[in-house]
């Protein structure tokens, strides 16, 4: 009785592919299939491109908004109209003084 050597004995394994040997760019199909995934990543990037500039608009806009208020409070309007809506009272406003200096209150 003969025995095989282990080196001997051919597998699956043992068995000879063209697989991974083809180029994937030399397929048509997967050139197209790469092609297509490259225009939904370019629309992707294209509409994450123009939420981001509609986001600077607004913080632009804000900043704005921003100086002309510190504008307005360094001409001295602003402090004019703290004094009318705290009054002589000092700090406290209309409702602190119709209730008695009781603070903030939430009813349910």
């Amino acid at each position: 009785m003969r025995t095989r050597n282990r080196a001997t004995i051919r597998g699956l394994r043992d068995i000879r592919t063209h697989a991974g040997r083809v180029e994937s760019a030399d397929v048509p199909y997967m050139r197209f299939m790469k092609i297509s995934a490259l225009e939904m990543e370019k629309a992707r990037r294209e509409t994450e491109k123009f939420s981001a500039e509609a986001r600077i608009r607004n913080i632009d806009l804000r900043l704005a908004e921003i100086e002309a208020e510190k504008e307005t409070l360094l001409a001295g309007e602003g402090g004019k109209r703290r004094e009318a809506v705290s009054g002589p009272g000092g700090e406290r406003s209309a409702r602190d003084r119709r209730e008695g200096g009781k603070g903030f209150r939430i009813k349910y």
